[in-house]
C-alpha cells in the first residue's frame, strides 16, 4: 500500500462484482486499515488465502461483494453479510466499505454503497445495519452511511481495545 493513487473523481469509478485476482488488491486495502486505524477491530491483517476463504464463503452464501476500480485498478471495495446467523434476522444485512487511502473523499465510497445498497434491496433485503468502529475518528463513514439515509441507533461504549486504547462502536440502520 506504499504506493499512492491520483484522487479519482466519481465518473472514472466503475463498480462490478469482486474476482478472484481482486483479493491481492483488497487484501493490501484492508491491511492498512487493520494496520492503522479503528474501523476494523482486527489486530493482525489477515493473509491473502484468508480473504480469499471469507470472499468465498460471502458469494456462497449469496451475499455481494463489489470491487469498485478507476483505469482497471482496484481502489476499494464492499461487501454485505449476515447482521446476526439465526433465521429471524434472515432479511437484515451488515455492509462493510474500504477504500484505498489514496482513493478517499473522492466518492468512491458513495458509488460503492449505492450499488451495495441497490443489491441487497433486489435481494429481498429489508434492513441494513452499518456497525462502525471508532466513530470520533472514523467520521467519514459515519458521514457516508447517514447521506444514504441511514440512521443511528445507539453506541457501545469502549467495547473494543485497539492501539492501547478503548474503543466505541456507532450502529446506524437503513431500512428499505
Amino acid at each position: 500500500m506504499e504506493r499512492e493513487l491520483t484522487p479519482p473523481a466519481a465518473g472514472d469509478v466503475r463498480v462490478r462484482d469482486t474476482r478472484d485476482d481482486d483479493m491481492a488488491a483488497i487484501t493490501a486495502i484492508y491491511a492498512h486499515w487493520v494496520e492503522t486505524g479503528t474501523a476494523s477491530f482486527e489486530l493482525e491483517a489477515p493473509s491473502q488465502a484468508e480473504m480469499r476463504r471469507r470472499f468465498a464463503g460471502y458469494r456462497e452464501s449469496g451475499f455481494p461483494w463489489l470491487t469498485a476500480e478507476r483505469q482497471g485498478e482496484v481502489i476499494g471495495y464492499a461487501y454485505a453479510g449476515a447482521y446476526r446467523p439465526r433465521p429471524a434476522y434472515r432479511f437484515t444485512a451488515e455492509d462493510s466499505i474500504y477504500l484505498h487511502p489514496g482513493a478517499t473523499g473522492h466518492g468512491a465510497g458513495r458509488l460503492l454503497l449505492g450499488a451495495l445498497l441497490d443489491r441487497l434491496r433486489a435481494d429481498g433485503f429489508r434492513s441494513v445495519i452499518a456497525v462502525i468502529g471508532d466513530p470520533g475518528v472514523n467520521r467519514a463513514s459515519v458521514a457516508l452511511h447517514g447521506a444514504a439515509g441511514f440512521a443511528p441507533f445507539g453506541v457501545a461504549r469502549r467495547i473494543g481495545f485497539k492501539f492501547e486504547r478503548w474503543l466505541d462502536v456507532a450502529y446506524m440502520q437503513l431500512e428499505f
